[in-house]
C-alpha cells in the first residue's frame, strides 16, 4: 500500500519496452508478475511505523523489556493482514507447541524476524494435503500463501499458520500471547495486517468469480480471458483485464461508432490497412457516416477506446509516469469569493491557507497533506489536480505509433493520421483522467491507512495509562451557568456523593467552604477536572485554594483530563443502566473521575472515535477505522486481564473470545450463582463452548481477595451449580467441574499449561499455594539462575516460551498490573498561564495526542503546544523509540523548549529536547 499504483511488473518491463518492434497481445503483460523482486525495493515507501530495524531497537514499550531471549535473525521485509473459515485437519498436531510468552503492545512489527533454526513453531513437514487446500481454496492461478507472503513480506510458513489459526476461530490476542511460536513472535498489529491482506485476497477472489460468471452469461468468456482474470493479484489488475468487457461504459463516442458498424473498419485499419477503403462505409443519409471525415472520426473513437483499455498500453504509460516528476497541486477554488455575512466561511477557508498554492511530488506527499487536500476539495474550498509532465505524453505517443499501435502491413498516410489522432485523443480524454484517478485513489488509501495506524497507537497508549489506585477522587465537570458538577468516588470507584457548586458566580466563599467540608468528610485528596468549558477558570479556583492551604490538613492536588466522549456516554443506555438515578451532567463528572482511577475500564464504555485521539477520523473509511480500533481495545483489555468477579459487563465484552451475548450470560450466571471460584466454572455458562473457553480463559483472573469479599456478600447456591453442571453435561461426556479455588487462576498462565506449571513448581520445590509469596519467587529465580530456561523446559516437557510465561505467572506479585510500567495522570498544585510563556523557556509536559504531522503536548497552560514532526529527530529519542513513525504517543512525558507563542491564534510551537522516563 506504500507503493505507487503501478503493478509490480512495471519496473521490470520499462527497459525492454523501448526495444520492442512488434506489438504484443494484451494477455502477455501479466507474465512479468512472477518475479518477487520489484515489491521489495519499494518497501521503504510503506508506512514509516513499519520501518525495518534490528531487534535491539525494538523496545518502544516497557512491557517486554526483560524477556527477549529468543534467537532471531533479521530479514529485510515489511507487512499486511487474514480471514476465517472451516477448520482444517492437521492443525491440532501443533497443539503442544503453544507458548505463553509475554505480549507486546506498541512494539514495531516483528514479522521481519525469522525464527532461529529448528524453531518449534516452524513446520518442518507441513501436510501436503493442507498446503494444496490452501493453494486452491480461492480458485485462482496463484498460491494463496505465496502471494500473501509476497504482499506482507512474512514468511510462508507463518502466513500458513496464521490462516489456519484464524480458521480455527482463534483471536489475535490469543495468538499473540499463547501461539507466539506459530506466528514467529509477531505483534498484534502485524498479525492484523496479515489478516486484512488475507481478507482482501478473499474479496478479490469472490469478485473475480462474479466477473467470470457475468462474462460467461454475456457469451464473451474465453479460456485465455478466464486465465488472465484468475491471475490477477489486486483489484486494479482485475479492473485492467475486465474493463474492455464492461457494460454501460461511459465512452459514449466509441459505443456510438460501434453501433454504426465501424468496429470492423477499425480492426481492418490495424490488421489489413491495404484492404480498407473508408469511402465504402459512407451512407449519406446516416448521421456519423455521411462523409469520409465522419467515418474517420468514428474509427478514431473506437481506436481511442481500444488504446485506453489495453493492459499493455496502460502498463507502459504507468511506467513512464513512475520515472517522471508527477505532482499533486491544490489551489483556492474559484467559487470561494467571500462576501458579507460569511465570517464562518472565511474562518473555514483560513484553515486551508497552507494549501492555497500547494504543489508536491506524489512520491513525497505526506499522509496528513493528502487528507487535508481531500477535505478542502470536498468542502469546495480547494481545487486539486495531478500534473503529469508533457514528456510522458510525447514518449507515450511515439511508442504507440511506432510500436504497440503500428499497423501490421503498409498503410497510407491518411491512415497514419487517424492512428495519431486516436492516440492523442485517447491520452487526453481517457488515459489522463484514468491516471489522475489512480493516483488520487492510491494516495488516499495510503493516507487513510497511516491515519488509522496513528489512531491505533494513540488509543493503545491512552487505554494503558496507569490507573490511580488507593485514594478517594473528586471528579469535576466544569461549567459556568449550570455550575460545576461534582462526583466523589471511593478507592474502588463507588459513588460516595454527588453535588453541584457554582464556582464562577457570586458567593464563591460559600462554595469554597462547601468544597472543603466535602473533601475533609470523605478524605479526598485528588481532584480531576474535565478539560471542557470553564476548565481554566475551575483550575485557577482550585489552584488558588491549594496555594492558600485552604484544605489543610489535607494535601490536595489536581489534574486535568480529557472529557471527550463523556457527555455522549452520560446519555447512553449503558450509563442509564449503570447510574439510573443520576442526572446526565453528574454522570459526566463520574466518568471524568473514573477515567483517572481506571482509564481502561472507563474508556471501553465509549466509542473509540469519541475519545479525542488522532486526526481526520471523518475522512477515513468508517468500517476500517472501527475494525482497527475495536481490535486494539480487545487487545488491551485481554492483555491487562479482567477480574471476572468484579469487572463490568461492558469490560467483559472486549475480552478475546467474548461478545455482548456471552458477557451478559457470564454476568447473569455470576448474579444467580455467586462469584466464580475458578476458571473451570466458566464452562457452566450457557453458550461457553470449548473454543470460547480456550480463547478467553487465559485473560480472565480469579483474584482471591475479591473472591472472598464477593463470597461474603453472596452465598453461592451449590444446588444450582450441580443442576447447571448436569445440564451442561447432557448429551456430552459429563465432566466434573471443581468448586475449589485454583491458585493458578490468578495468573496469566493458560489452563492448557496448568500441568506444566504444576510440574515446574514441583521441580523448584514449591507449591501452587505459594503463588505471590517471596519464598516461591526466590525458589524460581534461583532455579533459573542455576539452570537455563531451555534446559528446564526440556525437563518439564514444554517449550522455552511456554516456560517463560509460567515463570512470569509464578513470580509476579499479587494483583500485578502491566500498566504500572506506563505513566499515570500528572497531579499539580500550581498554575501557569499562556501569558507567562517566553520563547526559549524549557518546560516538562505530557503528550496529549499524536497526529500525522506532530505531537500535541500539555504543558500546563490550558492549551496544548505542538512539536512539529520535523523537530522529533532520532538524536532526541531513546534508542528504544526510534522505530515508530513519530516515536511519541499519548501519556509520554517530554522536556520541551518554547519556540514561538501566538496568543491571538492560541498556538504554541515547541521543540523536543528529550523524552523523560
Amino acid at each position: 500500500d506504500g507503493e505507487e499504483w503501478n503493478p509490480p511488473e512495471a519496473k521490470s518491463k520499462a527497459p525492454k519496452v523501448e526495444k520492442k518492434s512488434a506489438p504484443k497481445r494484451p494477455a502477455k503483460p501479466r507474465a512479468p508478475k512472477e518475479p518477487k523482486a520489484p515489491p521489495v525495493p519499494k518497501n521503504p515507501k510503506k508506512s514509516p511505523s513499519r520501518a525495518p530495524h534490528k531487534l535491539g531497537a525494538r523496545k518502544d514499550n516497557p512491557v517486554k523489556q526483560e524477556r527477549l531471549s529468543f534467537n532471531v535473525s533479521e530479514t529485510n521485509e515489511p507487512y499486511k493482514w487474514a480471514d476465517e473459515g472451516p477448520s482444517l485437519t492437521g492443525f491440532k498436531t501443533k497443539k503442544e507447541e503453544v507458548e505463553e510468552e509475554d505480549f507486546t503492545f506498541d512494539e514495531p512489527c516483528l514479522k521481519k524476524l525469522k525464527a532461529s533454526d529448528g524453531s518449534p513453531g516452524q513446520p518442518t513437514a507441513f501436510p501436503s494435503s493442507q498446503a494444496q487446500a490452501l493453494r486452491n481454496e480461492l480458485n485462482m492461478t496463484w498460491d494463496l500463501t505465496q502471494v500473501l507472503s509476497t504482499l506482507t513480506c512474512v514468511e510462508q510458513w507463518v502466513c500458513r499458520n496464521i490462516i489456519l489459526l484464524l480458521r480455527e476461530e482463534n483471536t489475535v490476542p490469543f495468538m499473540v500471547r499463547y501461539r507466539k511460536e506459530m506466528i514467529n513472535h509477531m505483534d498484534a498489529d502485524a498479525v492484523r495486517d496479515v489478516q486484512l491482506t488475507y481478507e482482501e485476497l478473499c474479496t478479490l477472489a469472490k469478485k473475480t468469480q462474479s466477473v467470470i460468471q457475468t462474462l460467461k452469461k454475456d457469451g464473451v468468456l474465453t479460456t485465455e480471458l478466464e486465465q488472465n482474470l484468475r491471475s490477477c493479484r489486486s483489484a486494479d489488475e482485475l479492473d485492467h483485464v475486465y474493463s474492455p468487457y464492461k457494460k454501460g461504459s461511459k465512452l459514449t463516442k466509441a459505443r456510438r461508432a460501434k453501433a454504426l458498424g465501424l468496429e470492423m473498419a477499425a480492426t481492418a485499419l490495424m490488421n489489413t490497412p491495404h484492404t480498407l477503403d473508408l469511402r465504402a462505409w459512407i451512407k449519406p443519409d446516416t448521421e456519423g457516416l455521411s462523409c469520409v471525415e465522419e467515418v474517420a472520426t468514428g474509427v478514431e473513437h473506437i481506436l481511442a477506446d481500444m488504446i485506453a483499455k489495453d493492459p499493455e498500453t496502460l502498463t507502459y504509460v504507468k511506467t513512464l509516469c513512475e520515472n517522471s516528476f508527477v505532482t499533486i497541486q491544490s489551489s483556492v477554488s474559484k467559487s470561494q469569493k467571500p462576501g458579507t455575512g460569511q465570517q464562518n466561511k472565511i474562518m473555514d477557508i483560513d484553515k486551508f491557507h497552507l494549501y492555497f498554492d500547494f504543489t508536491c511530488n506524489v512520491q513525497r506527499i505526506q499522509p496528513h497533506q493528502t487528507l487535508a487536500v481531500n477535505r478542502g476539495e470536498s468542502l469546495k474550498i480547494l481545487t486539486v489536480k495531478v500534473n503529469i509532465p508533457d514528456s510522458v505524453k510525447s514518449d507515450f505517443t511515439g511508442w504507440c505509433i511506432n510500436n504497440r499501435w503500428r499497423p501490421k502491413t503498409f498503410a497510407r498516410e491518411e491512415f497514419h493520421a487517424i492512428i495519431r489522432n486516436a492516440v492523442e485523443d485517447s491520452y487526453k480524454r481517457l488515459i489522463l483522467p484514468f491516471l489522475t484517478r489512480s493516483y488520487r485513489t492510491k494516495l488516499t488509501a495510503a493516507a487513510e491507512k497511516e491515519s488509522i495506524a496513528m489512531f491505533v497507537r494513540n488509543l493503545r497508549q491512552r487505554l494503558l495509562v496507569c490507573p490511580v489506585r488507593g485514594c478517594v477522587i473528586m471528579g469535576v465537570d466544569p461549567g459556568f451557568r449550570h455550575g460545576c458538577k461534582l462526583a466523589i468516588l471511593s478507592a474502588t470507584s463507588q459513588i460516595l456523593h454527588t453535588d453541584v457548586v457554582y464556582l464562577h458566580a457570586s458567593g464563591k466563599q460559600n462554595e469554597a467552604d462547601k468544597l472543603r467540608h466535602l473533601m475533609i468528610k470523605y478524605s479526598c485528596t485528588k481532584v480531576v477536572i474535565g478539560n471542557g468549558t470553564a476548565c481554566r477558570e475551575t483550575e485557577s479556583f482550585f489552584a488558588d485554594l491549594i496555594s492558600k492551604h485552604f484544605f489543610h490538613p489535607l494535601d490536595v492536588s489536581y489534574c486535568i483530563t480529557s472529557e471527550a466522549g463523556a457527555s455522549i456516554y452520560s446519555v447512553s443506555p449503558e450509563a442509564v443502566k449503570e447510574m439510573p438515578d443520576l442526572d446526565p451532567n453528574v454522570r459526566s463528572a463520574v466518568s471524568i473521575g473514573r477515567r483517572v482511577q481506571d482509564p481502561l475500564a472507563e474508556l471501553v464504555k465509549i466509542d473509540p472515535k469519541h475519545i479525542g485521539i488522532g486526526t481526520y477520523q471523518h475522512d477515513v473509511s468508517a468500517g476500517a477505522l472501527k475494525a482497527a480500533l475495536d481490535g486494539v481495545v480487545q487487545e488491551c483489555v485481554s492483555f491487562v486481564g479482567v477480574d471476572i468477579n468484579i469487572c463490568s459487563e461492558m469490560l467483559m465484552r472486549h475480552v478475546a473470545g467474548l461478545n455482548v451475548g456471552r458477557a451478559r450470560k457470564i454476568a447473569e450466571w455470576r448474579e444467580q450463582n455467586g462469584p466464580f471460584m475458578n476458571r473451570e466454572q466458566l464452562k457452566l455458562v450457557k453458550g461457553m463452548g470449548p473454543k470460547t473457553y480456550q480463547q478467553c480463559a487465559g485473560f480472565i483472573r480469579i483474584n482471591p481477595q475479591t473472591l472472598h469479599s464477593a463470597k461474603s456478600s453472596h452465598h453461592s447456591p451449590t444446588v444450582v451449580l450441580e443442576k447447571s453442571m448436569a445440564k451442561k453435561g447432557k448429551g456430552k461426556t459429563c465432566v466434573s467441574i471443581p468448586t475449589s479455588f485454583n491458585p493458578l487462576d490468578q495468573t496469566c498462565i493458560h489452563p492448557e499449561s496448568y500441568h506444566v506449571a504444576q510440574s515446574f513448581v514441583s521441580l523448584v520445590g514449591g507449591s501452587a499455594d505459594q503463588i505471590g509469596d517471596v519464598g516461591l519467587r526466590c525458589c524460581v529465580e534461583s532455579k533459573v539462575k542455576t539452570s537455563s530456561v531451555e534446559v528446564l523446559a526440556r525437563e518439564v516437557n514444554t517449550t522455552p516460551e511456554t516456560l517463560k510465561v509460567i515463570i512470569d505467572g509464578l513470580t509476579q506479585p499479587p494483583g500485578f498490573d502491566l500498566r504500572q510500567n506506563f505513566g499515570q495522570a500528572d497531579f499539580k498544585r500550581g498554575i501557569v498561564s499562556m501569558s507567562d510563556l517566553r520563547v526559549g523557556a524549557v518546560l516538562t509536559g505530557r503528550v496529549d495526542n499524536t497526529t500525522l504531522f506532530g505531537a500535541f503536548v500539555d504543558i500546563g497552560v490550558g492549551r496544548s503546544g505542538l512539536i512539529h514532526k520535523s523537530n522529533i529527530t532520532l538524536d532526541k529519542l531513546p534508542v528504544s523509540q526510534r522505530r515508530r513513525s513519530l516515536a511519541l504517543g499519548p501519556g509520554e512525558r517530554v522536556e520541551v523548549r518554547v519556540m514561538n507563542v501566538d496568543p491571538q491564534r492560541g498556538r504554541i510551537g515547541l521543540d523536543l529536547i528529550r523524552v523523560l522516563k
